[in-house]
């Protein structure tokens, strides 16, 4: 199966870490991230792990649940989330689902034969609270995330969820946002009260609206 930007992320029960799941109860009303590790004790997801821990505050703030998945054991897991603690300096609280026969995965589309037949890929989703798949982002093993990255398209769907516009490249929060081409300028105008900047009638900029 191949999940597509668009999607209805698929519903599943787990164990975890932090005991059995259904993954929809899990996310509730919330937003999601939903990613992958190639394998319990790996340095990279180690790293990896601990920084998304020490993000709690701001997933937090933006009403964001985080959950690991790994083709390991929930044993495996808690031991391991000891290491995590001890060596990135934090209290690992969300849950790392065991995936041990692979079957989530397999559904998830986390594992790439020409990568690993055995192993998962560096995959994250973002998953909105009405379960749509928002986010797809596949990295290669050997290549931790961005983090920082991925709060930032969270904030910019956010955004747009909230208010009709676009965010332009490398948008941080805060910045000015692009009016859409839908939008005429003469509707933006009255829509977007800061007022709006024209570079184009195509390319338009507006501040961002109060969030």
């Amino acid at each position: 199966m191949s999940i597509k930007l668009g999607d209805t992320a698929p519903d599943f029960q787990a164990e975890t870490s932090s005991g059995d799941i259904k993954f929809h109860e899990f996310l509730g009303n919330s937003w999601g991230i939903l990613f992958s590790h190639p394998a319990d004790y790996t340095p990279v997801c180690t790293t990896e792990l601990g920084y998304t821990s020490k993000l709690k505050s701001e997933f937090d703030k933006r009403g964001t649940k985080v959950i690991a998945l790994s083709v390991d054991g929930v044993d495996d897991h808690q031991n391991w989330i000891k290491d995590i603690n001890e060596t990135q300096n934090t209290d690992v609280q969300f849950p790392i689902i065991a995936d041990k026969d692979r079957k989530i995965s397999e559904l998830y589309d986390f594992i790439h034969p020409n990568a690993s037949v055995t192993a998962t890929v560096r995959s994250l989703l973002i998953i909105d609270p009405d379960k749509k798949v928002r986010l797809i982002i596949t990295y290669p093993a050997s290549t931790g995330r961005n983090f920082n990255e991925i709060l930032r398209v969270l904030d910019s769907l956010q955004l747009v969820d909230s208010h009709k516009v676009a965010t332009p490249v490398n948008w941080e929060n805060g910045e000015d946002v692009i009016v859409p081409p839908a939008i005429s300028t003469e509707d933006a105008r009255k829509i977007f009260p800061k007022g709006v900047t024209e570079i184009k009638p195509y390319l338009r900029y507006t501040p961002q609206p109060n969030t």
